[in-house]
C-alpha cells in the first residue's frame, strides 16, 4: 500500500505523520498518478495549521508531478504513461500516488522535467493571474513584491521585466538580495523596516502602481503606504500572519486604493483557464525566459523538515518533495 503524509489534527511541523494511505482506483472521471516529485508551498503551511481548515484526518499538498498509471472509463484526453501535473484542492498531494479529476490534470510540456513542473505549476499559476489579470502589468509599470527571493518572487521578477516593467523587491539578507537582482528585480531592499519611506525614495515620492504582498500582517499597512495616487494592493499570503481587517476609509484616505485578496480556486475554476494559464506560463519557461530554480530537494517522508525550513525562511527559490 502507498504512503502519504496525513495530518489528523492542525499544529506544527510535528503533526505531519508518514502512514499508509490508499486513494482507491481512479472513479468515472479521474485518473491515478504515481508521483515523481511534489512542490512546497506556503498553502500547504496553511493547511497544516488550520488557517486554511479542511476536513481532518485529512492530507497536504497542492501540486504535484508524475505519471498516469490508471484512467477511469469516462475519462478521455489521457493515457496510461502520460506525465502530468496537477493543482490539488482540496490539498492532498504530500502522497506517493494520488487519484484526481482529470479536468484538473495537465500533461507536463515537452521539455519541461518533473521537478520544475511540480515546483513551477502552482507558483507560474498564481504569477500568471496576478501579473495577466488581477493587475496586468503593463511596460512602464513600477511593482512592488515582498518575499522576492522565494519560488513565487523570482517567479514575478522575472515575468515583470519580461513585460518591461520596474520591479522592486523585498528580502531579509544580502545574499537572497543578489539572487532576487539575477531574476529581473531593479533594486532590492532588505527588510521591512520603514519599507514605504524607502519604497518612495526610489520612487521619487510617487509610489508603485502595485504590491504583491504575501507577507500579510508584518507588510500590510506598509504596502499600502507603498503605493501610488489610486495604486492596487494585491494581498495573496499570510506568511506572518493574516492581514488585519482595514476599513474602506483606510484606502480613501491613503489616493483612492484599490485592494483584492485573490486566489486560483476562482481564477482556475473553469478549465480553459486553466489551461491558458499553464501554456502562457510554460511557453516561457520553455523559452528561457522564465527560470524555475528549485534550490531544495527533501524525501517526502521528511515533509516536516520541509516546514520547518520554509517557515523559518531558511529557503529560496523553491522546495521539492521526492516521493
Amino acid at each position: 500500500m502507498p504512503f502519504a503524509i496525513r495530518i489528523h489534527e492542525h499544529g506544527g511541523p510535528e503533526v505531519l505523520r508518514w502512514e499508509e494511505f490508499d486513494p482507491g482506483p481512479p472513479a468515472a472521471h479521474e485518473v491515478r498518478i504515481r508521483h515523481t516529485a511534489i512542490g512546497v508551498n506556503f498553502t500547504d503551511v496553511y493547511s497544516r495549521t488550520g488557517l486554511y481548515p479542511g476536513a481532518l484526518p485529512g492530507g497536504v499538498g497542492a501540486e504535484a508531478a508524475g505519471v498516469i498509471e490508471a484512467i477511469g472509463r469516462k475519462v478521455t484526453g489521457f493515457r496510461i504513461g502520460d506525465r502530468v501535473m496537477y493543482m490539488a484542492a482540496p490539498p492532498r498531494a504530500y502522497c506517493e500516488v494520488n487519484t484526481i479529476a482529470a479536468d484538473r490534470v495537465l500533461k507536463i510540456p515537452r521539455g519541461i522535467d518533473d521537478e520544475i513542473a511540480a515546483a513551477g505549476l502552482l507558483k507560474g499559476l498564481t504569477a500568471q493571474y496576478l501579473l495577466r489579470r488581477t493587475y496586468r502589468v503593463k511596460a512602464g509599470d513600477t511593482l512592488l513584491v515582498t518575499a522576492a527571493a522565494g519560488g513565487m518572487g523570482l517567479i514575478l521578477g522575472q515575468w515583470a521585466s519580461h513585460l518591461g516593467a520596474r520591479a522592486i523587491g523585498i528580502t531579509s539578507t544580502q545574499a537572497k538580495a543578489r539572487l532576487a537582482r539575477r531574476h529581473g528585480y531593479d533594486k532590492v531592499l532588505i527588510g521591512i523596516e520603514d519599507m514605504a519611506a524607502r519604497v518612495r525614495k526610489l520612487t521619487r515620492g510617487e509610489g508603485v502602481d502595485v504590491v504583491y504582498d504575501s507577507v500579510g500582517k508584518d507588510t500590510f499597512f506598509e504596502s499600502l503606504d507603498s503605493l501610488r495616487l489610486m495604486g492596487m494592493m494585491v494581498s495573496y499570503g499570510n506568511a506572518s500572519g493574516v492581514a488585519p481587517a482595514v476599513s474602506p476609509g483606510e484606502l480613501q484616505k491613503r489616493g483612492s486604493l484599490f485592494l483584492t485578496r485573490p486566489t486560483g480556486i476562482h481564477y482556475f475554476s473553469r478549465r480553459e483557464w486553466l489551461v491558458q494559464g499553464a501554456r502562457e506560463f510554460f511557453k516561457l519557461v520553455q523559452q528561457g525566459t522564465i527560470r524555475v530554480e528549485v534550490k531544495q530537494r527533501y524525501r517526502l517522508a521528511d515533509a516536516a523538515q520541509a516546514h520547518r525550513d520554509l517557515e523559518a525562511r531558511r529557503t529560496v527559490g523553491s522546495s521539492v518533495l521526492i516521493p
